[in-house]
């Protein structure tokens, strides 16, 4: 059985102080797989003091420095695309087809980091001042474990571009994927200090990091709940944050749209990476007088998906990643029945086929009121709920009336009409005719989704402070 026993501080694999160990899990068997042993608060205040030591001098590297070190992990994490795509499959069930499309985002992140640094001024003068766009600090980066490489990657290039040093605290259900990403940051030899890897508990490290009085900036990815204990904490010392958290994603099926290719593309959106995805399209919103189309394609759709082995690459709906969240997703099929929404396909327990693993079967809900509890939380997993509407207003206010606001997908014939109705959704991203978002372009949400947004310039500025000199 595997055992993971260190930690990475000041450029060094190091025995953490914590002594906890968690079990680590193959969803698809509910077998234990290995064990890591967890850093505790000792731990993440050697963290931050390394950070700060480190910060000191890579605060003031050059433009080309910093370049070569995005370049060098690029190259390490290119190395391991292979063993990373393994780790995400046997260690949280993601599937072998949405591993293999979306793994090279883990080191093309740092491609598009240099390029974005090769041409950026970080010097302006304005009036009478030179604006100097110089690095915050320490920065803290708390991360999820639904997808958790691009995550971290994510973090650490925007942060390494702006002359940051960084403590990252991934989640303890990620911690394989964790140790191969670790040893590619010290086989692209990052200068001692610079990037530094706490496994732990939130209430635990994740607390250090969100109080403590050296560390200037926190990045999270995860639930709207623990980002809002987040900003509390970061009150105290007005930490600069980038809070990306939940979604209940609106797919606005127009009148005009082709009703076979939106409705698999929205259904691509709702069930991406198991239904465990922030940015899921879990609201469908489909026009009343297409309704009883618009379900006949999901039941048609949904009877093609395989669920099963996420190693499999024909499988599009893995399991979920532990009990606990088989249960809640369980709960949250229960409810919408309760509250009288309809079973459209799916419902609660597993496949038949598969009597072990915490798979769900994928379920669409009709017969829904934007009021239910099924339609205003984020269940995250493989439940979709369908909404009707009658004319074109009536859905983008539904669309809107929702706490969150980080994605959102419109499907129409009309690429024009589309736009007119994405400029006036609430959410910090949207889709037209599309199940997938843009590389290039900024992500994170408005309202209860978050503050802030990653990648590109956006990405690096977050890691970025003005500072005028006038004279």
């Amino acid at each position: 059985m595997l055992t993971i026993d260190k930690i990475y501080i000041g450029g060094k694999f190091v025995t953490p102080h914590g002594t906890e160990l968690a079990p680590l899990y193959n969803p698809s068997t509910e077998q234990v797989i290995g064990q890591v042993r967890l850093a505790d608060e000792a731990d993440a205040n050697a963290a931050v003091a390394a950070a700060k030591r480190a910060f000191a001098t890579f605060s003031r590297t050059t433009r080309e420095e910093r370049l070569a070190i995005l370049r060098r992990l690029s190259a390490a994490f290119s190395a391991r695309l292979d063993d990373l795509r393994n780790a995400m499959i046997e260690e949280y069930g993601a599937t072998r087809a949405l591993v293999e499309a979306g793994m090279p985002k883990a080191a093309s992140v740092f491609d598009e980091a240099a390029q974005v640094l090769e041409n950026y001024e970080f010097t302006r003068v304005r009036g009478d001042s030179t604006v100097t766009l110089a690095p915050v600090g320490v920065a803290a980066a708390i991360t999820p474990w639904n997808y958790s490489i691009v995550f971290v990657a994510q973090k650490l290039a925007s942060a390494v571009a702006a002359g940051c040093t960084i403590v990252v605290k991934p989640s303890e259900l990620s911690a394989i994927q964790t140790q191969i990403m670790t040893e590619c940051i010290d086989a692209a030899e990052v200068p001692p200090g610079v990037i530094n890897i706490v496994t732990g508990r939130g209430d635990v490290v994740g607390e250090v990091l969100t109080t403590h009085p050296d560390v200037a900036k926190v990045g999270f990815t995860g639930s709207t709940a623990v980002g809002q204990h987040i900003m509390r904490n970061a009150a105290a010392t007005m930490k600069r944050l980038t809070l990306e958290l939940g979604g209940k994603s609106p797919s606005i099926l127009l009148d005009d749209a082709d009703i076979p290719s939106a409705v698999a593309s929205a259904l691509t959106a709702g069930f991406m990476n198991n239904g465990q995805a922030c940015f899921a399209g879990t609201r469908i919103l489909a026009p009343q007088s297409k309704l009883n189309e618009i379900l006949d394609a999901i039941k048609k759709n949904v009877a093609t998906l395989k669920v099963g082995d996420p190693g499999d690459a024909t499988t599009a709906v893995g399991p979920l990643v532990n009990q606990k969240q088989f249960d809640r997703v369980q709960d949250y099929i229960r409810l919408g029945q309760q509250e009288g929404a309809k079973v459209l396909v799916g419902g609660e327990g597993r496949p038949d086929d598969l009597p072990k693993g915490w798979y769900v079967k994928p379920t669409v809900f009709t017969g829904v009121t934007n009021t239910m509890r099924i339609a205003r939380e984020e269940i995250f997993g493989p439940v979709l709920v369908v909404i009707p509407y009658g004319d074109e207003q009536e859905a983008i206010d539904l669309a809107n009336d929702t706490p969150f606001g980080l994605q959102a997908y419109v499907f129409s014939a009309d690429t024009e009409r589309a736009r007119r109705v994405a400029t006036q959704i609430e959410a910090g991203t949207v889709l037209i005719n599309r199940a997938f978002g843009d590389p290039d372009a900024p992500f994170g949400g408005v309202k209860q989704s978050g503050i802030g947004r990653e990648h590109g310039a956006y990405g690096l500025e977050n890691f970025l402070e003005p500072r005028a000199v006038t004279a």
